[in-house]
């Protein structure tokens, strides 16, 4: 990529510069999944090209941050591709100034407007997966059977779609699946039973906006518990 020959020289020396440490602090209020090596990743696939300290620590400049944010904000409202970000990054390197991929669509939180669904075809394309793929997903549990797709089935096979590229594939989730069911059952003693949410005006949608911020309490709590397990693997070397 362009950026690579623009970091070989780096910034001013003036330029300040953080740990990888002090990059998660600065983003992982917005990013919450954002790790040290997820920033790795990046650098990896050519996305980010961060200094290095003469004792050959990473050190990030403003620009590396802003450019983290730009990435992560991509994969996270457009459902992007890391290729496809790529892509697009190298444009702007190179002083173009291409539309950004996606922007045509409308930005919901999911990839498709509430009530639309995907044949196989269009689900194929909207994610970049391969049929392999969305065949051993379906096996695994993780999506529905069907001739169509909702929202949550292209959320999950975009995210599968980078799962695959770090050699995690749909078979080694199969104990999401049964975590999942296990977090329902939580969430299910917790709602009003389904006779009152039929009878009482109104109870089905607060029952609906309960539920919604039981699942993001419990995804918050999986998600710290795998974040302080890959700092204890990692052994808190930010190298």
């Amino acid at each position: 990529m362009a950026a690579r020959a623009a970091a070989s020289s780096g910034p001013a020396p003036s330029t300040p510069r953080l740990s990888i440490g002090q990059v998660l602090q600065r983003l992982c209020s917005d990013f919450p999944d954002l790790t040290s090596s997820k920033l790795r990743f990046f650098e990896d696939k050519g996305l980010l090209h961060p200094a290095r300290s003469a004792s050959g620590y990473r050190k990030y400049s403003t620009d590396d941050v802003d450019r983290i944010r730009r990435i992560l904000t991509m994969q996270r409202d457009l459902y992007l591709p890391l290729k496809v970000i790529g892509e697009y990054l190298d444009q702007v390197d190179r002083g173009l100034e291409p539309e950004l991929p996606g922007s045509r669509a409308p930005r919901t939180a999911t990839m498709l407007a509430h009530g639309d669904d995907l044949d196989r075809g269009g689900l194929l394309e909207r994610t970049g997966a391969t049929g392999a793929l969305l065949d051993q997903a379906v096996a695994a549990g993780l999506i529905g059977p069907g001739a169509r797709f909702s929202a949550d089935d292209a959320t999950m096979l975009a995210t599968l779609v980078e799962l695959d590229r770090s050699g995690i594939g749909p078979r080694h989730l199969r104990p999401f699946k049964t975590a999942a069911q296990h977090e329902l059952g939580l969430v299910e003693q917790v709602l009003p039973p389904a006779a009152a949410r039929r009878s009482e005006p109104g109870a089905r949608e607060r029952a609906d906006e309960r539920a919604g911020e039981l699942a993001e309490l419990l995804s918050t709590v999986r998600r710290t518990l795998v974040r302080q397990g890959v700092r204890e693997l990692l052994g808190g070397d930010e190298r």
